[in-house]
C-alpha cells in the first residue's frame, strides 16, 4: 500500500510540475559574432571593431503565446565608440518586441530602426530537425540536442575604396538546439519558436555566429505582458526590408566621414 502511495504521489508530482511549466519566463545571453571586412588598408580600422556583442534577453511565455524582448540594461550602452566608427546593433532596441501565437505560427514584430517604430506582421517557418540522442542538464532540466540547417538571406558589408558597400548573400547555416523535454513549450529564443516540442534553452547558430543561453528560469509569468504589438501601419517582412535598405541609404549619404555601422545578427 505504502509503495502505491508513494507512485501516485510521485505522478502528482510530476503532473503538477509540468503544468506549472506551461508558464514562466526565462532570461538568456545573446552572443553575437561582429562580422565586417574592411578593405583598401584599414587594418587599423578594422583592429578597433569589435569581435563580438553580448545582450540580455527575456522570454515570457503562457496560454501558448510568448513574448521576447531585451531585458533592461543597468546603464545606457548606444555602442562601440572610436576613432570616428561607431557600430549599433539592429534587434537590441528597448522597445524591440516579438510576439507569437504558438497556436497558430502567426508572427508579429516591433522594431525600432533609426528612431522609427515598425509594426511588421509575419509567420514562423519551423526547421527541418533531426534528433540526435544527446542529452545534457541545463539549469536542472533534462535537455535533448537537435540539429537542423537554415537556409535565409544576410546583408554582408565591406569597405571598398573607401565607401561601404552591402550586398545581399545567401546564407546557409547549422542550427544546434538544446530543448527541455520536462517544459512541453514549443518556444524558444528570438525567432526561433514553434520549433521544437519543449523550451529551447541553449542554441547554436553558424558553428557560433550567434549563440544563447538561459541564465535563469522562473514558473512565474507576467500573463498580461504578453501582448501582440499594435500600429498604425503594419509591414511584410519583403516591405521591412525595402524600408530598411532606403534607410540605410540615406544614412550613407549623410554621414559623409563619419561612418556608423549598424548590424542585424
Amino acid at each position: 500500500m505504502k509503495k502505491i502511495l508513494i507512485a501516485g504521489g510521485m505522478v502528482l508530482v510530476t503532473a503538477l510540475s509540468q503544468a506549472q511549466m506551461k508558464e514562466g519566463k526565462v532570461t538568456y545571453e545573446r552572443v553575437s559574432q561582429i562580422q565586417i571586412r574592411m578593405n583598401d588598408g584599414h587594418e587599423e580600422m578594422q583592429n578597433m571593431l569589435p569581435k563580438s556583442r553580448t545582450d540580455n534577453f527575456e522570454l515570457t511565455f503562457g496560454n501558448n503565446k510568448s513574448l521576447w524582448k531585451q531585458a533592461e540594461r543597468e546603464q545606457e550602452d548606444d555602442g562601440f565608440g572610436g576613432g570616428g566608427v561607431q557600430i549599433r546593433m539592429f534587434g537590441g532596441g528597448t522597445d524591440d518586441i516579438l510576439y507569437n501565437d504558438l497556436s497558430t505560427g502567426k508572427r508579429t514584430e516591433q522594431r525600432e530602426v533609426f528612431d522609427k517604430k515598425f509594426i511588421i506582421d509575419d509567420s514562423s517557418r519551423p526547421l527541418k530537425w533531426k534528433m540526435t540522442g544527446e542529452t545534457k542538464m541545463i539549469l536542472n532540466h533534462n535537455c535533448m540536442k537537435a540539429t537542423a540547417t537554415q537556409t535565409s538571406s544576410r546583408m554582408q558589408m565591406s569597405m571598398e575604396n573607401g565607401k561601404m558597400e552591402r550586398k545581399q548573400v545567401e546564407d546557409t547555416a547549422v542550427v544546434v538546439a538544446w530543448f527541455a523535454s520536462d517544459i512541453p513549450v514549443s518556444a524558444g529564443p528570438a525567432e526561433y519558436q514553434g520549433q521544437l516540442p519543449g523550451l529551447i534553452l541553449e542554441m547554436d547558430v553558424a558553428n557560433g555566429r550567434q549563440t544563447f543561453r538561459a541564465t535563469e528560469i522562473s514558473p512565474k509569468a507576467d500573463l498580461a505582458s504578453i501582448k501582440e504589438p499594435t500600429g498604425k501601419k503594419h509591414y511584410t517582412r519583403e516591405e521591412f526590408r525595402t524600408e530598411m535598405n532606403k534607410m540605410m541609404e540615406e544614412m550613407q549619404k549623410n554621414n559623409g566621414g563619419n561612418m556608423q555601422f549598424r548590424v542585424r545578427n
